[in-house]
C-alpha cells in the first residue's frame, strides 16, 4: 500500500503536493485529514499547517502487479481481450458504410426520372411564345403604314407668271441664290387650291441644295417664304423640293416611325427620335396616328425639338 504525508497552508495544496509526489491523480487516492490547520492571530502568528494522508487505492495496485506478472505470461491474456474489442468495431462500421450506399443511390435514381420529365414542358411552352409574339409584330406594322395627303399641285409656265404674284417672286429669289451658290438648276413653280407656292428645282445631281438631312434645303425654303409674304397680307406657305427629295425623306420618316413605334410596343418604354423640324415631326404623327399601340408627342425646344414615341399600356 502506498502512502504520502503532505502539509501546507491549505487542504487544497496539501493534496496538491501529495498527488504530484505519488504522481497519481485525485480519484486515484483517497485523502484523510490528520491535522486541521488553524490562521493565527491575523493569519501571522501561531499557524499552522494542514497536513492529510493520501493512500494509493487498491485498484492502482493492480497496475504494479500487472507488471510484475508480464514476465508471468499475463500479457497474452490482456491482448486477447483487447483484440476482440477492436474487430467488432470494424465489422460493425463495414456493415453500416454498405447501409448507406443503397440509400445514396436511390435519391439519384429518382432526380434522374425527374428530369426527362420537366425538359420536354419547358421546351413546349418557350416554342409558341417568340411565335405568336413575332405574329404580332409582323401584324403590328401591316396597317401601319400611312402617307401625308399631298394637294394637287397645279403648274404654271414661265410666260405665264405674273411679275407681282407670290410664284414670281419666289422663283426671281431662288434664281438669284443658286446662281451665287455656283448651282445652275432649272426652277419651276406650281401652287395648290389654297393658293400656296411649290418650287421644283432640277439639276442639283451633287445634292448641294439639300444639305445635311435636307437641311440646306429647309434653309432656303425658309428665306424664300420670308421673301414672299414681305409686305403682303395673309400668309402664303412656300414648299421646296429638289431631286424627289421630300418624297424619299418621306418614306424613311414613315419607315424610321413604324421601327420605333414596334421597338415601344417590344420593351414597353418610350422612344426619342432625333430633332426635327416640323414639317418631318408632322409626317411621324400622322404616320403613326392609327396605330392603337402607341401615342406619340413633341418634347423640347427648337431646334431641338423631338417627338416621342410612348407604348400604351
Amino acid at each position: 500500500m502506498r502512502q504520502y504525508e503532505a502539509s501546507a497552508r491549505t487542504k487544497e495544496e496539501a493534496v496538491e503536493l501529495g498527488l504530484q509526489e505519488l504522481g497519481v491523480s485525485i480519484g486515484d487516492v483517497d485523502v484523510r485529514v490528520l491535522e486541521e490547520g488553524s490562521k493565527g492571530l491575523f493569519g501571522l502568528f501561531g499557524s499552522r499547517p494542514v497536513k492529510v494522508l493520501l493512500t494509493v487505492k487498491d485498484s492502482e495496485e493492480d497496475p504494479l502487479g500487472g507488471l510484475l506478472d508480464e514476465k508471468s505470461g499475463k500479457k497474452p491474456e490482456k491482448k486477447a481481450e483487447k483484440k476482440p474489442e477492436k474487430k467488432p468495431e470494424e465489422k460493425k462500421s463495414a456493415p453500416r458504410a454498405e447501409e448507406k450506399k443503397p440509400e445514396e443511390k436511390k435519391p439519384e435514381k429518382k432526380a434522374e426520372d425527374r428530369k426527362p420529365e420537366k425538359k420536354p414542358e419547358k421546351k413546349a411552352e418557350k416554342k409558341p411564345a417568340p411565335a405568336e409574339a413575332a405574329a404580332e409584330a409582323e401584324g403590328a406594322e401591316k396597317p401601319e403604314p400611312r402617307t401625308l395627303e399631298k394637294p394637287e399641285v397645279t403648274m404654271i409656265p414661265a410666260d405665264k407668271l405674273e411679275a407681282d404674284s407670290p410664284a414670281a417672286v419666289a422663283k426671281e429669289f431662288l434664281a438669284e441664290l443658286t446662281r451665287l451658290m455656283g448651282v445652275e438648276v432649272s426652277i419651276e413653280m406650281g401652287t395648290d387650291a389654297e393658293g400656296n407656292v411649290y418650287g421644283f428645282m432640277e439639276g442639283d445631281t451633287l445634292g448641294i441644295l439639300i444639305g445635311r438631312r435636307g437641311e440646306t434645303l429647309d434653309a432656303l425654303q425658309y428665306l424664300t417664304s420670308l421673301k414672299v409674304n414681305r409686305g403682303r397680307e395673309g400668309y402664303t406657305r412656300v414648299t421646296l423640293d429638289t431631286e424627289n427629295y421630300r418624297a424619299k425623306r418621306e418614306d424613311t420618316l414613315i419607315r424610321l416611325a413604324n421601327r420605333m413605334a414596334n421597338r415601344a410596343v417590344r420593351t414597353g418604354r418610350k422612344v426619342s427620335l432625333e430633332p426635327m423640324n416640323p414639317y418631318e415631326r408632322r409626317i411621324i404623327h400622322y404616320a403613326l396616328q392609327q396605330n392603337e399601340g402607341v401615342t406619340t408627342h413633341s418634347e423640347g425646344e427648337e431646334p431641338n425639338r423631338h417627338v416621342v414615341i410612348t407604348h400604351k399600356k
